[in-house]
């Protein structure tokens, strides 16, 4: 992600990427689609969590606590996307 996200610019309304939700969309850099605010810093912090993990894990250090929170970030970002499906169909 090397970029600055001040930058950033909000896109028009559209379909969120991940969740689908019908929003103002942001576009992060070096990334194809564009996403809703949660679901983009969802993403960004699941970005830092990984690169966080890697290099705990090549020091060789206990990154158990990282792994956790990663998987939360990654049941919290599913769970988004299906009932932002769901409410839709209602």
């Amino acid at each position: 992600m090397g970029e600055d996200l001040h930058g950033v610019e909000p896109e028009p309304w559209g379909a969120c990427g991940l969740c689908g939700r019908t929003t103002e969309l942001f576009e992060l850099p070096e990334r194809a689609e564009k996403l809703c605010l949660a679901c983009s810093a969802d993403f960004a912090t699941a970005v830092v969590l990984r690169t966080e993990i890697d290099t705990a894990t090549w020091a060789g250090q206990d990154a158990a606590e990282l792994v956790a929170e990663f998987a939360e970030l990654s049941r919290q970002m599913l769970t988004r996307a299906q009932s932002a499906g769901a409410l839709e169909s209602w």
